[in-house]
């Protein structure tokens, strides 16, 4: 009896798990992120946003970049996709020879988390939007960075 309720409650909580990773159908909780948000930076010379526009409904293309006075210090190509009723965070930068994909694993109306246990750094991106207000952490190996922004109106 006690290996049957044990079975039982490993398949439900796998179930669970299951339903709980984003899907395709979860792409319009990431609408949110449309548009420009400004960069707060802690150092006087430097500046810095990301853009985002909605290329289609399940497409959202962005670009970040920082600044220090009118010299360009990184820019990447962002992208958040659906592949595969999948949703993913797809990172271009000019020191990778490919594209990183981050698969986006919890989503809910003001943020959403991705990974890709793989790549050297970051391992993990967290966006968390409280009203106007974004913080950005990218994580991994013990190490952990934080990026704050304001929507710009």
């Amino acid at each position: 009896m006690k290996q049957f309720l044990l079975s039982g409650l490993l398949i439900l909580l796998m179930s669970t798990v299951y339903a709980q990773t984003p899907t395709a159908v979860d792409f319009p909780k990431l609408n949110w992120l449309e548009g420009t948000w400004t960069k707060k930076v802690s150092r006087p010379d430097r500046s810095g946003f990301e853009r985002w526009e909605k290329l289609s409904p399940s497409s959202l293309k962005g670009i970040g970049v920082t600044m220090k006075g009118n010299d360009t210090l990184f820019v990447e190509g962002l992208q958040l996709q659906t592949k595969e009723n999948a949703l993913y965070y797809v990172a271009d930068v000019a020191e990778n020879k490919s594209l990183t994909w981050f698969k986006v694993i919890a989503i809910d109306a003001d943020g959403f988390t991705c990974e890709d246990p793989e790549h050297d750094f970051p391992k993990k991106i967290v966006y968390a939007r409280t009203g106007d207000t974004l913080k950005v952490t990218i994580s991994g190996d013990g190490k952990s960075i934080d990026f704050f922004f304001e929507k710009k109106k």
